[in-house]
């Protein structure tokens, strides 16, 4: 090919693998000259070869564009890749829950989704346009250029207005413990570097955010699931006889409205949860980040609050309680902050000032304790409308769990339901759900799925209930009729005595 074919076959390749858009501006002559060592000759043939084959136009005083419409006249290749693409593949059976996870945030994207999949609440819960105002009033008040932000452990008055927050909860705490984090995944992997080393186990409940088991994962441990209950928290016999074995270099708990569970652990448990750590001298970081959206009267105690000898890193943030957009969190890592401040410093350096600023003057002034009220009962509610229609629409032997907080309802099918396949299903009807296989890799919640109820009970909402209900009903049904077929044929089977020692169906 002659130089200003490759350039053009260049150009072309980008336009139909949809690098440049229909309607985009392609780099000027002189740029092109510049960018692949050409003439401008060469250039201006490659882009006259690209109009005649109608894939690009020239504008006057504007340069060369992408056409419009150029799908007829693009010779054969490569389709385009769409940016959001309608459906995503179903993933197979035997996908790890790391690409289940990344599936389903995928199809939580896609358009005319009903997202009872997403990990994340109804974004219109939240006084995130009021934060951000108050991010750019200090953004523009400043005295000087920032040039590295908010080092180590964070904006002091942010800070301050935590440690008032935890005293008022009855959690009494150090203001120099606090490390100002990027939500709570950043402080729970600062947490996991500074108490074990790549190869250790970490003990997980079971079945467990998965977020926690890509943190485990990335930071070179490995996750030992213990059993959890489903109304009471992790076994602590199992976890006793796992520490015992020596192994187990910590543990990971949420003990406050555990995803995607939703207990709440008894204060008794707790406090002996943390007892038993302690007698191995072991830490245990707990996630607490669902503990403002409680729906009784009184906020429930963190494990943090038993905690005695600085063994319990607390890791909490803003994201599921005030403005999901800041990814502003927090920890209190006990006799561990040093090592926490350490690695926080080398891992981000800095943040930025503005938008801590943001959250603490909201904090301080502007009705924090009504917005939580406000967003417990709109919760509250919607819990139950979201339960009930569960057990009205889903088929005989379905479970729900009872959120006593957050906005996460786990849901026990019948096990002749596989999530996987239900998961798919739901996809082609334009609903997303999160499959048990996301939280474990355990077999026992093949049977299972999370729903999100944070998002207002409005008619689409309460048809995807139905929708899913009757992809249950479906599934319960096919499986039966394959299980009476099966019994069928095997009651027209003859048997005939042995000839060499073996049983042979006819």
């Amino acid at each position: 090919m002659k130089l200003y074919e490759t350039l053009a076959d260049t150009i072309r390749r980008q336009i139909q693998e949809g690098v440049m858009l229909p309607g985009e501006k392609i780099p000027s002559v002189r740029r092109a000259s510049q960018q692949y060592h050409l003439s401008i000759s060469t250039v201006i043939r490659a882009f006259l070869l690209l109009e005649s084959q109608g894939l690009i136009e020239s504008r006057p005083q504007s340069g060369y564009f992408v056409r419009l419409r150029q799908a007829a006249a693009c010779p054969p290749g490569p389709v385009p890749v769409p940016a959001r693409p309608p459906c995503l593949p179903v993933p197979p059976a035997d996908a790890t829950p790391a690409a289940l996870v990344l599936h389903n945030l995928r199809s939580i994207n896609c358009n005319a989704r009903i997202p009872l999949g997403s990990p994340y609440p109804d974004p219109a819960l939240f006084p995130s346009a009021r934060i951000t105002q108050l991010a750019q009033g200090f953004y523009k008040r400043r005295e000087q250029r920032e040039l590295i932000g908010t080092l180590p452990p964070g904006n002091l008055d942010l800070i301050r207005q935590i440690a008032r927050r935890h005293l008022e909860t009855g959690l009494p705490v150090q203001a120099g413990e606090i490390i100002i984090t990027q939500g709570a995944t950043e402080a729970l992997q600062l947490c996991l570097q500074a108490i074990a080393r790549p190869g250790a186990a970490i003990a997980v409940e079971s079945p467990t955010y998965y977020a926690l088991l890509h943190a485990i994962e990335r930071a070179g441990m490995r996750a030992l699931p213990i059993p959890t209950d489903p109304g009471q928290g992790i076994d602590l016999p199992s976890l006793d006889r796992a520490l015992a074995s020596g192994e187990v270099a910590g543990a990971v708990v949420m003990s406050n409205f555990q995803n995607p569970l939703g207990f709440l652990m008894p204060d008794s448990r707790k406090q002996a949860l943390v007892r038993l750590m302690a007698s191995y001298q072991l830490p245990l970081v707990e996630n607490d980040v669902y503990g403002e959206l409680h729906y009784s009267d009184q906020r429930p105690r963190p494990a943090k609050s038993y905690d005695e000898q600085g063994l319990v890193l607390y890791c909490s943030s803003f994201s599921k309680s005030l403005t999901p957009e800041q990814h502003i969190g927090w920890t209190m890592p006990g006799r561990y902050r040093q090592a926490v401040e350490q690695l926080k410093f080398l891992n981000t350096v800095s943040m930025p000032t503005h938008p801590q600023r943001a959250v603490a003057e909201y904090l301080q002034n502007e009705g924090y304790d009504f917005h939580l009220r406000r967003l417990r009962k709109l919760l509250m509610q919607r819990e139950r409308i979201m339960r009930s229609a569960v057990l009205r629409f889903f088929p005989t032997g379905t479970h729900c769990s009872q959120p006593q907080g957050g906005y996460l309802l786990w849901v026990s099918l019948p096990r002749s339901v596989r999530a996987i396949e239900l998961h798919a299903r739901a996809q082609e009807a334009g609903i997303s759900v999160a499959p048990g296989d996301m939280f474990s890799s355990d077999p026992a919640f093949h049977h299972c799925i999370r729903l999100n109820y944070s998002f207002p009970w409005e008619r689409d909402v309460e048809a995807a209930v139905r929708t899913l209900g009757e992809l249950c009903h479906d599934m319960v049904a096919s499986t039966g009729s394959a299980e009476r077929e099966m019994q069928a044929g095997l009651s027209t089977m003859t048997f005939q005595p042995p000839a060499t020692g073996l049983i042979s169906a006819r």
